[in-house]
């Protein structure tokens, strides 16, 4: 046993010190052309495109595959828990021939995670034998075995599919350290899924007037990983259901040990009817509200002196020296044609007690007041003053972090655009509102794969590391810069008696946090 773990901790720095070196002459390399530039200009030589003879040859034994990440992510889909989770939970078919329920699930968030933007985008990696072979399988389900996988799905199969992937995702909680667990923040926020189709059971028009669906996303601030996503008809608004998948995202945040728990939304989210019950049951929430006429005018009511300049921190701190500033063309176009123009002036913050109609006790109430100058061409026309409201029951912190913290919220937008324009799982390529209910749901499991290899990486690594390693940098990567830096890992798949091996036949900043994820996977079951 020491033997094998000597030799395994001399192959790890062996391979740390390639890594190194590969990085190192990539470097020399960019150096080296930077100099060499303006040898060519002297030279008046031709564009560097021109300069290379290629051939093309079809191998006879050396094979490989684009996705060598995909085998990482299967592998950390079994270690967690989800494979069997999914199986145990999800009962939709009689037989096994030979598809499990998980296979098809994972089926379809493997497409996603190879760039698949739609289901027959499955056929590629169908009919890649290395592809398959790297993954240790015979066959993948075809493109229309899992339309109709979907269409199986009943509304409690769908709701059985998210608790497997919440119950494999709190064994990645597992993992963090005490910290993690001091705050859980949840948000809920709707978003519009548009189609063309015009079969398709449970459309309807959104109040944009598009056609489509009308999902809810409630997910976890903390690592923006989607805890639920409810498909609705597309006339539903925007609220409709959330206190119950709110409740459920609570429950499975207290379950999993996190101490506090913290709700947001924006306006559509007040959710007054709920407030008592979840102030009772020890809660904290920060919704936005509705500048009514009535808040208005207490908020006109305040004295001067308990407003207070709100100062914001900046978007980001200049590392190097000062710039001049490039001109703002839109600005003057703006002016030159003398369109309409907002330009916000100042802004002010107070607070005052508040009891909407369907609480029976005041909650704390923060106000923004905005200044803002209508402006036409160079003139300005006059100054208009706009309210916005946010109410909390959060007594400890203070107004500035109150607005801050729902300011926040509009950080769950970054999540729904990179599921739907990224992961493209808010889509609907079935045929019917619970279908494409259950093909968002398991294509999502594309991104919580990612935000669980970002959990798992070490919070604060023994050793000197690339930034890129930083498991803040991969939570924060967008959807398609990952798969990019991890996905994208060009493979040699050797067959041997025993496993399959993938050599890593290129060099990038996060192979180090890749094969740091590969040794932990490979060395040791997760605890479940």
């Amino acid at each position: 046993m020491k033997t094998n773990m000597a030799r395994r901790r001399s192959e790890r720095k062996r391979r740390d010190r390639r890594l190194k070196a590969r990085r190192q002459q990539i470097y020399q390399r960019l150096q080296r052309a930077n100099r060499d530039k303006y040898i060519r200009v002297a030279r008046c030589a031709g564009p560097i495109f021109n300069e290379a003879n290629l051939r093309y040859e079809l191998a006879d034994k050396a094979r490989g595959v684009v996705y060598g990440g995909a085998g990482l992510m299967l592998q950390l889909a079994k270690q967690v828990g989800l494979v069997d989770a999914i199986d145990w939970r999800v009962q939709l078919l009689k037989m096994h021939c030979p598809y499990h329920e998980s296979d098809h699930v994972l089926n379809l968030a493997l497409n996603a995670l190879c760039e698949g933007t739609c289901l027959q985008d499955i056929e590629l990696r169908r009919n890649d034998a290395v592809f398959l072979d790297a993954l240790g399988v015979a066959a993948l389900p075809d493109p229309t075995t899992a339309g109709d996988f979907c269409r199986r799905f009943s509304e409690t199969d769908v709701i059985d599919l998210m608790t497997a992937i919440n119950e494999a995702r709190t064994n990645v909680w597992k993992q963090q350290s005490p910290e993690f667990f001091a705050e859980a923040v949840i948000d809920a926020d709707g978003t519009l899924v548009v189609t063309t189709g015009e079969c398709k059971d449970g459309m309807d028009i959104s109040y944009k007037g598009s056609w489509g669906y009308h999902p809810l996303l409630v997910s976890l601030a903390n690592t923006q990983e989607p805890l639920f996503i409810i498909n609705r008809s597309g006339n539903r608004p925007s609220e409709e259901g959330a206190a119950q998948w709110l409740d459920r995202a609570v429950e499975l945040c207290k379950a999993a040990g996190f101490r506090r728990v913290r709700l947001r939304g924006d306006t559509a989210f007040s959710q007054t009817t709920q407030l008592d019950r979840w102030d009772t049951a020890g809660l904290v929430f920060q919704f936005g509200y509705d500048a009514m006429s009535n808040l208005q005018k207490l908020a006109d009511e305040l004295p001067s002196e308990s407003w207070q300049k709100l100062q914001r921190p900046p978007g980001y701190v200049r590392a190097g020296e000062a710039r001049a500033k490039p001109p703002k063309v839109k600005r003057q176009v703006i002016r030159r044609r003398e369109f309409l123009h907002l330009e916000l002036n100042s802004e002010e913050v107070a607070e005052f007690d508040y009891q909407p109609t369907a609480c029976s006790r005041p909650y704390r109430m923060v106000a923004v007041r905005k200044h803002i100058s209508r402006e036409k061409g160079e003139a300005c026309l006059f100054e208009e003053i706009r309210y916005l409201f946010y109410i909390t029951n959060d007594r400890e912190r203070s107004r500035e972090e109150i607005v801050f913290g729902c300011n926040d919220r509009c950080d769950q937008e970054n999540l729904i655009s990179n599921l739907a324009s990224g992961v493209r799982a808010l889509k609907a390529p079935v045929d019917n509102l619970v279908s494409n209910w259950a093909y968002m749901v398991s294509t999502s499991i594309a991104w919580s794969l990612k935000a669980w290899s970002a959990l798992l990486l070490p919070a604060t690594p023994s050793q000197p590391r690339p930034p890129a390693t930083d498991r803040h940098c991969w939570l924060r990567m967008e959807f398609k810069s990952w798969v990019n830096a991890v996905m994208k890992v060009p493979c040699q798949i050797v067959k041997q008696a025993r496993r399959i091996v993938h050599r890593v036949l290129n060099g990038n900043e996060y192979l180090s946090a890749f094969f740091w994820l590969s040794d932990l996977l490979e060395n040791r079951v997760l605890l479940r």
